[in-house]
């Protein structure tokens, strides 16, 4: 499977997988995940992805694996449990 084969089929999965969770068939499409991280190592295969936007008041975020041993593809969704501010101090 090339690079962009499986970014395809991984895109097409966190699409389907969202506009399954809030019923409806358009809420998130292909075109609109993105990308955060890719590796390629030999015949195996690794990205996260992530889709803009809130599905059930909340934000997921996916790991996809593809095991070209086996010719599996694993996917692991996450959700963001909140959002912590630290405030920096400046440097001088």
């Amino acid at each position: 499977m090339t690079n962009q084969e499986f970014i395809n089929k991984c895109k097409w999965r966190v699409s389907d997988y969202l506009n399954k969770l809030v019923g409806k068939e358009t809420a998130c499409k292909p075109e609109n995940v993105f990308v955060v991280w890719q590796a390629k190592a030999l015949q195996n295969h690794k990205a996260m992805l992530a889709a803009p936007g809130r599905y059930n008041d909340r934000a997921y975020y996916f790991e996809f694996t593809y095991n070209g041993n086996l010719n599996e593809t694993y996917m692991d969704v996450y959700t963001k449990d909140k959002n912590v501010l630290f405030k920096e101090a400046l440097i001088k």
